[in-house]
């Protein structure tokens, strides 16, 4: 992975519903599955760095993300090198996935106009499926989107 801007999705299981705690979002209750969460990294580092951070567990957490780390496990990456924030149409295309659920207003979405950037599966989506709605539905020319794997889910 290079350290380069571009747009990322991480792909979460969890494998207990419990609450959480999310900063001043409060109290929220995290449910058994998939979850994805999508952002973009314009800063120092890029997507290698942002992907560092949400790869591990924070002992200060920043981002929504960051409370949500000690309850999920990493297995999945889905990311692009590109200077275009592309984010939100990634937002919009996991938001019209079969099954998708919006299980926290506004999260990782408070600086824009995305219902939320956390979307949650009882399945994990199929990479094959999320890049193909990608280049179809996408009006600006996309850059090539990578996948790579981190882990299984505990059984």
């Amino acid at each position: 992975m290079e350290a380069n801007a571009g747009t990322y999705a991480l792909i979460f299981y969890c494998d207990l519903s419990q609450e959480v705690t999310v900063g001043s979002m409060g109290k929220l209750q995290l449910s058994r599955g998939y979850f994805i969460y999508v952002g973009s990294a314009f800063g120092p580092g890029g997507v290698r760095a942002r992907i560092a951070h949400h790869g591990r567990i924070s002992k200060s957490p920043h981002w929504h993300l960051d409370y949500l780390r000690p309850f999920m496990q990493l297995v999945e990456i889905w990311f692009t090198y590109d200077n275009l924030s592309r984010e939100h149409e990634w937002a919009d295309e996991l938001a019209l996935l079969r099954a998708s659920r919006k299980p926290f207003p506004a999260f990782g979405a408070s600086d824009c106009e995305c219902r939320t950037h956390l979307f949650a599966f009882g399945y994990k989506p199929a990479f094959a499926t999320f890049r193909r709605r990608i280049y179809e539905h996408t009006e600006r020319r996309h850059s090539r989107i990578y996948q790579e794997m981190v882990g299984e889910k505990r059984v």
